[in-house]
């Protein structure tokens, strides 16, 4: 007698659609203005498209070195020499990835240890805690609340044991747009000085930062230059999210380890992508620093008009993503009034319960705006309607 056929690993197994995909159907079948997804609806500029094209029509198209081509691992640390007075090795302190979530993975396999624990801070971006319950880790969690979403020392050392090895943060901090400061990341940092801890930084919007506020990233804080890897992405800087182009930097000892766990999930990254991105880290930052600006002004829009609809509008500090609550306007769950303005108003939004494992609060919604401006009033327009109707 044959037995049950097995589901697989039963973290994935258990998983459901994520809430994107949901979303986003939803917008298709409504042709709703989708403000759900994160990602922009321009590409970046021709000229990182065009080296990347000269790279793929010249070649050689052959596996590149595991840890990423020589020239994109020197732009990276250049870049960091740049804005943060990092000074890395290319050849040691770097590892190019397939993407800003390849490198979580990579990071959270090598670090996380099988039996240990590591510690999510929610609302929390959704790869995190699937992949490190999978690689064997316990998960706990510090819980943010609104509207400030202030990450409170006491409430981290109270979740770290001698048992933590991963500590994921994430700044700015997607779904909510928070960027942590000073005080923040200093009371962080006296947490993992006195642990058994590492620190996976998610800094992929590290650019992306509004209102002249400064990113900081946690390695450059007394005692951390050991105890934390950056994670970047080339495709927030750049609007080319389907690049999958991305980075991990730190110590020799944590670098070699990540990327003995990349060797075994993509091996490596397109080449002819890891020379458009070379490029662009050489040639093209006034882009991104462009983009800042850009985006700042819809967010002002977005938070402008939003508010006079009857929204709460939450501080947004940098990211594309705004949050709002909703109470004012409904009595419904998140998820329940997202559906609707899907159905009805023709703009499909993200519920924010779905950064939260146990679902709560239920009272806000997030916006990306990372749209061209025109869409982002339509979506805006639509909704103005939509509440007037009462």
């Amino acid at each position: 007698m044959s037995g049950a056929i097995p589901r697989g690993n039963p973290v994935f197994a258990g998983l459901p659609t994520t809430i994107f995909t949901v979303m986003s159907a939803l917008a298709v079948e409504h042709r709703a203005v989708n403000l759900g997804q994160g990602f922009p609806d321009e590409d970046g500029p021709l000229a990182i498209r065009a080296a990347a094209a000269e790279a793929l029509r010249e070649g050689p198209n052959q596996y590149p070195p595991t840890r990423g081509i020589p020239a994109l691992r020197e732009a990276i640390a250049a870049h960091e020499k740049r804005f943060y007075r990092f000074h890395l090795d290319p050849d040691r302190n770097v590892l190019v990835t397939s993407g800003g979530t390849e490198a979580l993975t990579a990071s959270i396999l090598a670090l996380a240890g099988r039996d240990g624990e590591a510690v999510v801070i929610e609302p929390a971006y959704d790869s995190y805690r699937p992949i490190a319950l999978a690689a064997g880790a316990r998960v706990r969690s510090v819980k943010l609340s609104p509207p400030d979403w202030r990450l409170d020392e006491q409430a981290l050392a109270a979740e770290i044991t001698p048992d933590t090895r991963v500590l994921l943060l994430n700044s700015p901090l997607n779904p909510i747009g928070r960027v942590f400061g000073a005080e923040e990341l200093a009371g962080v940092a006296r947490v993992l000085a006195r642990s058994r801890a590492v620190a996976i930084c998610d800094e992929v919007y590290e650019h992306l930062v509004f209102d002249s506020r400064a990113h900081l990233p946690l390695i450059g804080f007394p005692g951390m230059g050991e105890r934390v890897v950056r994670v970047g992405s080339a495709g927030k800087m750049f609007s080319l999210t389907g690049w999958k182009v991305g980075w991990v930097t730190g110590t020799e000892a944590l670098i070699d380890v990540i990327a003995k766990a990349h060797q075994f999930l993509t091996f490596t990254t397109p080449p002819a992508l890891q020379q458009g991105v070379a490029y662009a880290l050489a040639n093209e930052m006034d882009f991104t620093l462009g983009l800042t600006k850009a985006l700042q002004d819809n967010r002002d829009l977005l938070a402008e008009r939003l508010a006079r609809m009857g929204f709460d509008v939450l501080p947004c500090e940098g990211t594309y993503f705004l949050t709002a609550g909703i109470r004012a306007l409904t009595n419904k769950r998140d998820d329940v009034f997202c559906r609707t303005l899907a159905r009805d108003a023709g703009v499909a939004l993200i519920p924010l319960s779905a950064f939260f494992e146990a679902g709560e609060p239920s009272h806000l919604v997030r916006f990306a705006f990372c749209k061209k401006r025109a869409l982002l009033e339509e979506a805006l327009d639509r909704l103005e309607r939509y509440f007037a109707k009462g």
